[in-house]
């Protein structure tokens, strides 16, 4: 299983919402909500890469006030 959908079961098992998708440059985007304590369980699940096929070179994120309000995790693209 790919890395985006491997980050849509991680995602669905914390109760994170939001979106995952690739980028035109080969990077991956991912926008994700959730309560603080399961978003840095989250954040450290895709650092080490929830697929075997997937490989994280570099993580960067922000926390941000300004909700999406999504109400499910969804792979794009």
């Amino acid at each position: 299983m790919g890395f985006r959908y491997s980050t849509l079961q991680v995602a669905v098992e914390l109760g994170i919402t939001g979106t995952v998708r690739n980028e035109i440059d080969g990077s991956v985007s991912i926008e994700a909500e959730g309560p603080q304590k399961e978003l840095y369980v989250f954040l450290n699940r895709v650092k080490s890469s929830p697929s075997p096929f997937g490989k994280v070179r570099k993580l960067d994120y922000t926390f941000s006030d300004d909700l999406q309000h999504y109400k499910k995790f969804t792979v794009i693209g």
